[in-house]
């Protein structure tokens, strides 16, 4: 990205203050960079660890694979599941809240015993997918984001704040030669004008 600047005051000034705002910003944008990729490691291994949990919880009810065939599929159905906006180093990021489960009534006398406890374990593992999902996507927003940043931190790094100072240095030698060309000419002209005065005297 080539920088358009003129060879004036005016363009080293604003040079100067396009420098200072990138330099000030620099910092702070690395520190967002190392934040959010700390954040995205930490989602990651939350939700590997919810499906671990996940998993595990499913071998522990394998001994029930049998009586399952017995419960009835209707008998619990998610309604809703609250999500919420949680801030993460600047990032809106999801977060799971409340799941709402409707359950259907059933007779406890004529069903048998482990259905109540049937209803408490699908609650468990679908929360525990449910929470895994939300984290999967909490680390893809967050890793989008810290893409996104690191090409601003490459952008600022790499292209515009050595564009900006190679532009100020091209101004800056720019206006010194005018500066030296100018006391030279005058220079030139008073010699002249002495050496003028000093003929029209003899």
């Amino acid at each position: 990205m080539a920088i358009k600047f003129q060879y004036n005051k005016t363009s080293l000034t604003e040079m100067g203050k396009q420098l200072k705002v990138r330099q000030r910003a620099l910092p702070t944008l690395q520190n967002k960079e190392s934040a959010l990729r700390l954040e995205v490691r930490k989602a990651k291994t939350e939700s590997e660890q919810l499906v671990a949990r996940l998993e595990e919880a499913l071998k522990k009810y394998d001994y029930m694979a049998a009586l399952w065939n017995e419960f009835e599929p209707g008998l619990i159905s998610i309604t809703d599941v609250d999500l919420y906006t949680k801030k993460v180093a600047g990032v809106k990021t999801p977060a799971l809240g409340e799941i709402h489960y409707e359950i259907k009534p059933f007779n406890a006398f004529t069903k048998p015993a482990w259905f109540a406890d049937g209803v408490g374990i699908l609650k468990e593992l679908s929360r525990l997918g449910i929470e895994s999902e939300v984290y999967l996507e909490k680390a893809r927003i967050l890793d989008y984001q810290r893409k996104k940043t690191t090409q601003k931190v490459n952008l600022y790094e790499k292209v515009q704040i050595p564009g900006y100072q190679e532009a100020i240095r091209k101004i800056k030698r720019y206006m010194e030669d005018e500066e030296n060309l100018s006391k030279a000419s005058s220079k030139i002209v008073k010699n002249r004008h002495a050496e003028e005065e000093e003929a029209s005297q003899l």
